[in-house]
């Protein structure tokens, strides 16, 4: 068994309140964002945005964005170092898909005279696409494979993380709009430090069903 990998998963916990005083470094940011770009995705779709909130100014339109719901998440908005809003394309089209390829083939991943056979894995968004060309239950599925990526980034890097659902998808849509470009956010990660003595989940043991019960080998 790899220790460090379980040593990863057994530090990595839910923030509850974080240090507003203490930001990611630069550097942990670089590695944060390449981390996110290299995150995987059914046929190499990519079909995602990640808008990375820094600035006050940005990070008091995000606070705005619990005007109505959720606002027990609010007070991440202001306190952790970041917010990334992880947000899908709810029509992805095979244009879009052939921007994928063409760098699967400037890249030297895929041979030239595979296009047009990787083209048809289109197929798979295909099939999850309604009469109106939306497939956002399918392109939200892939955001989530680059959210476990994230989170353990972060847990190797020995920053907190609070994943949150319990966030406005309208009113960050209309907040966001510039940035988003037609994509929807339905769940945003907060990031930073905890706050020492107020964050009530930090250091407590894991609370996880036994193996015997999620797992069975064939």
């Amino acid at each position: 068994m790899n220790q460090q990998i379980i040593d990863d998963l057994n530090r990595r916990y839910t923030a509850k309140k974080y240090d507003a005083t203490r930001k990611i470094s630069p550097e942990d940011m670089e590695t944060i964002k390449e981390a996110l770009r290299l995150s995987p995705s059914s046929i190499n779709s990519q079909p995602w945005k990640f808008i990375i909130i820094e600035s006050d100014e940005a990070k008091q339109r995000f606070h705005a964005t619990f005007a109505h719901h959720h606002q027990f998440n609010q007070p991440h908005a202001r306190d952790a170092s970041h917010t990334i809003l992880l947000a899908h394309d709810p029509r992805f089209t095979r244009d879009k898909f052939r921007k994928r390829v063409d760098a699967e083939v400037s890249s030297g991943h895929l041979p030239a005279d595979m296009y047009d056979n990787f083209m048809g894995a289109y197929a798979f968004a295909d099939s999850n696409t309604d009469e109106h060309g939306n497939n956002a239950s399918w392109t939200k599925a892939q955001v989530y494979l680059a959210l476990g990526n994230l989170m353990h980034t972060l847990a190797r890097l020995d920053i907190a993380s609070t994943p949150m659902e319990g966030v406005d998808h309208e009113l960050i849509g209309e907040l966001f709009k510039e940035e988003l470009d037609g994509h929807v956010c339905e769940v945003a990660i907060a990031i930073g430090y905890h706050k020492d003595g107020e964050d009530w989940n930090h250091s407590l043991p894991k609370a996880r069903l036994p193996m015997r019960e999620v797992m069975t080998v064939v």
